[in-house]
């Protein structure tokens, strides 16, 4: 066979989980696949900041490429999605030239993570390898040092932008909650906590693992909130705890 019947065998597209925030919540698989890569790609706020890159920098290997994801914030999906299909096309030329491309994913790839846009585009064209990571919602609980379920009990994540009838139906139905992406939805998921008597029961957590880390009783939790901040609800149903 000569070199022009080869082949390159495709690189790899590596979704790599940092974790919360901390850079010691990295995993040893995750560390290891950052050190090795070639090329990063990471998701960038326009206005030029990276946390994802800020968590792994010290694990990026000098000369690595890198390829940073600008990625519009706004409730118009079109320009974000345009974004994915830029960076999708860019990552898949190294992949078809045969080099792995390891992507930065703040907390776990596949669990509210932005490696799975990229998955959806370039999953079924190339091998693909997922390093979860630690999830947000177990730093937080972390923090505020709080079980949310036991034995039997079902949890429940949500998204605080959902509107509220759905939000009151799902927390009703719940054994203990978890609220993402709380924002400036604060005051108006405080408020319909408060209708359903589980405010005495809800704990605020904003950036976990991250330095400014702060646990307080919902009650308490400044409004708007950061991006970084979450809700527990629990009803200590559980006899055992």
């Amino acid at each position: 066979m000569n070199a022009q019947d080869r082949t390159e065998a495709p690189g790899r597209l590596i979704g790599v989980g940092l974790g919360p925030g901390d850079p010691e919540l990295l995993t040893l698989r995750a560390a290891r696949r950052i050190r090795e890569a070639r090329v990063v790609a990471y998701p960038v706020l326009e206005r030029g900041e990276s946390l994802a890159r800020s968590i792994a920098r010290d694990f990026i290997a000098a000369g690595a490429i890198e390829l940073p994801i600008v990625v519009p914030m706004t409730h118009d999906r079109a320009p974000a999605q345009r974004a994915y299909d830029r960076a999708a096309a860019a990552i898949a030329g190294h992949l078809s030239a045969g080099t792995d491309v390891v992507t930065l994913c703040e907390g776990d790839p596949l669990f509210y993570g932005s490696f799975m846009y990229l998955h959806a585009r370039l999953g079924d064209r190339f091998p693909v390898e997922v390093v979860p990571g630690v999830s947000s919602l177990g730093a937080g609980t972390a923090a505020a040092q709080l079980p949310l379920v036991a034995r039997n009990e079902c949890l429940t994540v949500l998204p605080a932008p959902l509107e509220d009838s759905l939000l009151r139906r799902r927390l009703a139905d719940a054994d203990a909650a978890v609220l993402m992406k709380v924002g400036r939805h604060l005051g108006r998921v405080r408020g319909l906590l408060g209708e359903m008597g589980l405010l005495s029961g809800a704990t605020y957590v904003e950036r976990a693992s991250m330095a400014g880390a702060r646990v307080l009783p919902l009650a308490e939790a400044p409004d708007p909130a950061p991006y970084f901040s979450m809700i527990l609800v629990t009803k200590g149903a559980d006899p055992w705890l």
